[in-house]
């Protein structure tokens, strides 16, 4: 306990610098309003502005880049509400009572409640950052190289596992997105492969360019051909502050919204998009009165809100203190990292102490910053939801172009970001998701380098993958969930519960 609160204090001193304030705030604002503008999303927006953090420390540029993922799922509740358009995938649920609340009058308590319990859940979910940080970092001290590949692998199975749709389809994603990051030159004898002959290559391709062209590019092209209209609530949004029976109605459910997204924001896959349907669906079953949902029962509001935001925090845990990406934010975080050559893993606690307890101490000033940036500015966010978004598209692409470019100064990027948003488009219309392509992009390099290490400790002897217990029981976990997801049966219902 002694450590905790000397380790939390250090995470103070280095958060509340006036940089590092600053920093979280535009994190915080620019999360909110992607969050609040449909169609951008934090995916494409982080994809976006990870060229701009190389000018910054990199303690500061992964405070901001967290501020947009926690920020956005703030945002996305304010468009869920008041125009029946999530802003983020995760606050899908929040459109089912919430925008009824707001057709009745009450969009002013249905805001207030999504605010409470997305701070009270981002808060619980910082406290378990950093009451897990310590011993996950000290497990994964244990770890070799067999057992960080085990690792990868269970990863990249639960990506195919908790993926939409097809097994075949995300298997055939996860595939693709290591075979991208095998282009350039070989770890240990530099001989170019898969280059093509093609120069530009030859050092790989970089991850902006893939996160950009996929995410931002591909959003672009997927929003213009369905720009949506938008029923936004013209009347003025007014008594934002919560009466007494709508409180204690909440409360219960912002608890286990809390619970339920702080468990399922470890594990990889789409832990804030579950977490928040799982929410709404417990609240459901709890009620006494089931049939109010999706009538306005504030339940259905502050429950996905608490859920989505605690998951988004807690998928911190597996990143920091093993280095896995349990989502493709996280995947474009380890980017981030990267970039700043900072290795992702259990080192970070014990050599950069200052990055780590940095980072979760900032948790808890965004999480206030956004219950004050988003109540006072709801009025400010219905007027931008009415900008068209063909007036929006023309500067997003422009900004892109730009921080590519800016990488390596190599027009080659920007034509290459632009045949992966094409391919990011075709593979969307086609219910291919890219979302485990990039996760097999980000960990590529890492299982590479970790297969390698553990045969030549072993001599070549493969077992030695399953002859070790962590590593074998890992896969075993690994095999299990590949075997279950393939069950037609529990496809069929997989498939079922994400088209209702």
């Amino acid at each position: 306990m002694h450590d905790l609160i000397a380790n939390l204090w250090l995470g103070m001193s280095v958060a509340f610098t006036f940089t590092n304030v600053s920093l979280c705030l535009i994190g915080a604002l620019v999360g909110t309003l992607i969050g609040v503008l449909p169609g951008i999303g934090s995916l494409a927006t982080i994809a976006m502005l990870l060229p701009i953090t190389f000018g910054l420390p990199p303690v500061g540029a992964l405070i901001m880049l967290a501020g947009i993922y926690y920020g956005a799922q703030y945002g996305g509740s304010t468009t869920s509400i008041l125009v029946n358009i999530p802003g983020e995938s995760s606050s899908v649920v929040t459109c089912l009572d919430g925008h009824e609340m707001a057709k009745q009058g009450r969009a002013g308590p249905a805001l207030a409640i999504a605010a409470i319990g997305s701070f009270f859940a981002g808060c619980v979910a910082t406290v378990l950052v950093a009451a897990l940080g310590a011993p996950l970092t000290a497990m994964a001290l244990l770890f070799g190289p067999a057992e960080y590949f085990s690792l990868m692998v269970l990863g990249l199975i639960f990506a195919v596992v908790l993926a939409k749709g097809s097994v075949l389809k995300a298997l055939t994603m996860i595939l693709t997105g290591l075979l991208l990051s095998m282009i350039g030159s070989d770890l240990e004898t530099g001989a170019e492969r898969m280059t093509w002959g093609v120069p530009e290559l030859s050092d790989g391709i970089g991850f902006v360019v893939v996160g950009m062209g996929m995410f931002g590019f591909g959003e672009i092209l997927r929003n213009l051909e369905s720009p949506g209209s938008r029923e936004i609530i013209n009347t003025k949004v007014t008594g934002l502050m919560p009466t007494l029976p709508d409180l204690k109605a909440s409360a219960g459910a912002i608890g286990r919204g809390t619970v339920i997204g702080s468990l399922l924001g470890i594990l990889p896959g789409g832990g804030a998009i579950i977490a928040s349907f799982a929410a709404y669906t417990l609240e459901k079953k709890v009620s006494k009165n089931p049939l109010r949902f999706g009538r306005g029962a504030i339940e259905g509001v502050a429950a996905p809100e608490a859920a989505n935001n605690a998951a988004a925090q807690t998928s911190f845990i597996p990143l920091l203190t093993l280095g896995i990406p349990p989502n493709p934010v996280m995947a474009l975080m380890v980017g981030a990292m990267t970039i700043h050559g900072i290795v992702p893993g259990p080192q970070v606690m014990t050599k950069q102490p200052e990055l780590f307890w940095g980072m979760i101490a900032s948790m808890w000033l965004g999480n206030l910053m956004l219950i004050v940036i988003n109540l006072p500015l709801v009025g400010m966010w219905v007027r931008l939801l009415r900008v068209p978004y063909r007036h929006l598209f023309p500067m997003i692409v422009i900004f892109c172009c730009i921080g590519v470019y800016s990488l390596n100064n190599a027009p080659f990027d920007v034509s290459l970001t632009a045949i992966f948003g094409v391919v990011g488009y075709w593979l969307v219309k086609h219910d291919f998701e890219p979302a485990p392509m990039i996760l097999g992009f980000v960990l590529g390099p890492l299982m590479e380098e970790n297969l390698r290490r553990a045969m030549l400790i072993a001599r070549g002897d493969a077992t030695v993958f399953l002859t070790r217990p962590i590593s074998g029981t890992l896969l075993a976990i690994a095999f299990v969930m590949l075997a279950l997801a393939v069950l037609p049966s529990l496809r069929a219902k997989r498939e079922e519960v994400f088209t209702e």
